[in-house]
């Protein structure tokens, strides 16, 4: 069975990547039996000069998208997406745009713990900011996650509360640019295809059946 290696470039704030993690979950659960899909989340930051303390949600993003009816617009679509694909997204109780950083360090200590407990940490994220209006920059919220995730508590208190490991993620955002990646969600698979944005199940569903066959017509020497 042919292994499909996919790179998941994201913000635990865009909308769009909670739909493309969903999208992409039902395509794997498609292939099951047929192809094993190994997956590594990466990080980006759509907002990486909000302040550590966040600023208010509606009016950032009302000024970002040029007025409340342009917001009210974009989530009365992402809502019926959210519908067809299991979010009950709650856009009302979101009140802070948190800045990121944190919440992708703990993703990438998840990864310590192995595939499947960055994948929880990640899905907690998106849920407790789209679905819960937590707030993502608080660290309380972030503990709760890990622990929920198995996470040990006291470890990624410690962490959070140095430095530890911000230059290395705000490096793997500069590579991402570097590379072309301007907009999340962007599956990167085997390094060397990009699938932009929240893609049809269907679409992603063919995008690795094709890979997978392709490597296993051309394995690597």
């Amino acid at each position: 069975m042919e292994t499909v290696n996919i790179d998941i470039v994201s913000d635990v704030v865009c909308p769009w990547c909670y739909l493309g993690k969903n999208r992409l979950d039902q395509a794997i659960a498609n292939v099951a039996g047929e192809i094993n899909v190994a997956i590594q989340w990466r990080p980006y930051q759509l907002n990486p000069d909000l302040p550590p303390e966040g600023v208010d949600h509606k009016e950032h993003l009302a000024a970002k998208l040029g007025g409340q009816a342009a917001v009210d617009e974009a989530h009365r679509m992402l809502e019926r997406f959210g519908v067809e694909d299991g979010i009950a997204f709650d856009f009302d109780a979101v009140r802070v745009s948190p800045n990121t950083l944190d919440a992708h360090r703990l993703i990438r200590w998840a990864a310590t713990g192995g595939e499947a407990a960055q994948d929880q940490v990640v899905s907690l994220l998106f849920k407790a900011n789209f679905e819960e209006g937590r707030n993502l920059g608080d660290h309380a919220v972030l503990l709760h996650i890990a622990e929920q995730a198995g996470l040990e508590r006291p470890v990624i208190a410690a962490l959070l509360a140095s430095d530890a490991d911000k230059d290395a993620v705000r490096q793997e955002i500069g590579m991402a640019r570097e590379i072309g990646v301007t907009g999340v969600p962007c599956f990167i698979i085997e390094q060397q295809y990009a699938v932009m944005g929240a893609q049809s199940v269907e679409v992603l569903t063919s995008a690795l059946r094709e890979i997978a066959q392709m490597k296993a017509e051309h394995p690597a020497h």
